[in-house]
């Protein structure tokens, strides 16, 4: 009996060992996960800021081209210098862009992250804004409707 119970004994602690020893490796598989997954996410931020870059200038360009057509009746921007200088800046920000997507890319295949890791880590702050946005907005309510009822 004492037999069985010190083997039922050291199993125990064979098992409970493999488990830690798992819980350890997962745990930093984790944390990888994680740091890439933040850095995905700091560079999708960066990319927004240089489309919202692009953006602006195409505005820019756009607005130039219609003073030109319309001031000055010109439409043919061959030899314009200011129309070459947005052009320029233009294939500079998405060049920037380009690199930063690949650079996304190349951290998901390395990593084994997937669109959808991505999404539900960026995505989910802003439904945790949205529900306290509504608590607020409800809570406001409430406290409206107390006040109308002791004014009662």
């Amino acid at each position: 009996m004492t037999k069985l119970w010190n083997d039922l004994k050291q199993n125990m602690k064979d098992w409970s060992s493999a488990a830690v020893e798992k819980a350890e490796e997962v745990s930093k598989i984790a944390v990888a996960k994680t740091e890439e997954l933040t850095k995905i996410s700091k560079i999708k931020i960066e990319v927004h800021q240089l489309q919202r870059e692009l953006s602006t200038l195409y505005e820019d360009i756009g607005r130039m081209v219609t003073k030109y057509a319309k001031d000055e009746n010109m439409v043919n921007f061959s030899g314009n210098q200011e129309f070459f200088n947005f052009v320029e800046k233009i294939d500079k920000i998405q060049l920037k862009i380009d690199n930063k997507t690949a650079h996304i890319r190349d951290i998901k295949d390395e990593y084994n992250i997937s669109d959808s890791d991505v999404d539900l880590v960026i995505e989910k702050p802003n439904i945790d804004i949205q529900n306290r946005e509504e608590t607020d907005i409800g809570n406001e309510n409430i406290s409206e409707s107390y006040t109308d009822e002791d004014q009662v």
